[in-house]
């Protein structure tokens, strides 16, 4: 799709996303989000946690083959099928979702947390260390004079993250949830830095059968060699 059709569709989507808790409690949480892990991969990671305690209970990965190229304001037409297959394999359905990326703080109200829950149909909450749109008034993002999200320090000494609904939640629930999630020394609310810590050892395992291979190759190549010597 070119990008005038992308910020028509978005445009158009963005009429469909409810402010409004589509949930009653919280016992499960999410965290996803996607790391490019070469030219032509794209790696999504999902972790399931307990709330409030926070304990792990389930974890998926998904590589996605030749995704959409990054195109800025449009991340979620990219990152958006690799987080719904990784997602697809959970056996544990979140109550709500934490998403690394941008709600309805965008300049179409449909950021990748919003996207992402309209197509799933689950409450998100979008979470970004970088605010690219608005501006902070007492800890509130103002944005075309209206509240889209919050800035939150989680860490003393440390650059804020940037709060902002997604999909079937209110502001004050993203808020008040988000609290909830932050484990000191960490940055990001833990179900997100939990992803990043499967992202970690999916990338270490992916090279260790990169290199696995490699060394295979190489002794059937010497193998091959040996064969097509003289005796």
């Amino acid at each position: 799709m070119e990008t005038l059709e992308l910020k028509k569709e978005q445009l158009r989507l963005a009429h469909k996303i409810i402010l409004r808790d589509g949930f009653s409690t919280v016992k499960k949480i999410a965290g996803i989000d996607t790391l490019p892990i070469s030219p032509n991969q794209l790696l999504a990671c999902v972790v399931v946690c307990e709330f409030p305690s926070l304990k792990v209970i389930e974890q998926k990965s998904y590589v996605l083959h030749d995704p959409l190229p990054f195109k800025p304001g449009y991340s979620a037409y990219r990152d958006m099928p690799a987080m719904i297959e990784a997602y697809n394999l959970l056996e544990n359905e979140p109550d709500v979702i934490l998403v690394k990326g941008e709600g309805i703080l965008h300049p179409r109200k449909m950021g990748v947390a919003s996207h992402l829950g309209l197509m799933l149909n689950k409450p998100t909450i979008g979470i970004t260390p970088n605010l690219n749109l608005g501006k902070v008034e007492l800890g509130k993002i103002i944005f075309h004079n209206e509240i889209c999200g919050f800035e939150v320090k989680t860490r003393e000494h440390a650059n804020p993250v940037y709060v902002t609904p997604g999909h079937l939640i209110t502001l004050g629930s993203a808020l008040n949830i988000v609290a909830k999630t932050i484990v000191y020394p960490h940055k990001l609310p833990e179900p997100l830095h939990l992803v990043h810590k499967l992202m970690k050892r999916r990338v270490r395992g992916e090279k260790r059968e990169d290199a696995k291979e490699t060394q295979e190759e190489n002794k059937i190549n010497v193998k091959e060699e040996d064969k097509t010597e003289e005796p």
